[in-house]
């Protein structure tokens, strides 16, 4: 195969791929309820990373991104049970003073709230404030752009 060929193979191992994290998501949601959906689930990383892993190996200048936009988290607000010390307000008002006006990467906001809980010794980790960033666009309450699972290709700002 020359590389001609394999780009155009890359187009529907891409697509694949797409599908593939979409069925991961919806397994995932299930994963905790069903072995079979937790199996599915780990097939599908598996199918993917492994035959994109491949090609790109092999034809490296194919790939057409620094890094595979993966999904950093599947965990949804309603799926988060907040430690009795901190309330759901508190945790706004930390997400919230650390955006801005400007569409920041997910993950730098992230890593920001993440470390004002640590300076305020709240027991919170990143999932759960990408569990309630996501939410807080859900409602409206912030602008956002991309996938908000996909922390580090997704963007927030506050709303104008």
């Amino acid at each position: 195969m020359d590389e001609e060929q394999a780009a155009e193979i890359l187009d529907y191992l891409l697509t694949a791929a797409r599908e593939l994290d979409a069925a991961r998501a919806a397994a995932d949601q299930l994963a905790e309820q069903d072995k079979d959906a937790a199996a599915t689930s780990e097939l599908a990383i598996k199918l993917n990373s492994e035959l994109l892993e491949a090609m790109f190996k092999r034809f490296p200048g194919l790939l057409p991104f620094k890094e595979f936009p993966t999904i950093s988290s599947t965990l949804r607000w309603d799926q988060v049970r907040l430690p009795s010390s901190v309330s759901e307000a508190q945790l706004d008002q930390i997400i919230l003073s650390v955006m801005t006006s400007r569409l920041q990467k997910t993950a730098m906001i992230i890593a920001r709230a993440m470390k004002r809980c640590e300076e305020l010794d709240l027991a919170i980790n990143e999932e759960i404030l990408g569990a309630r960033i996501g939410a807080l666009a859900e409602s409206d309450r912030i602008d956002s752009a991309g996938d908000l699972r996909k922390w580090r290709h997704s963007e927030v700002r506050l709303k104008d």
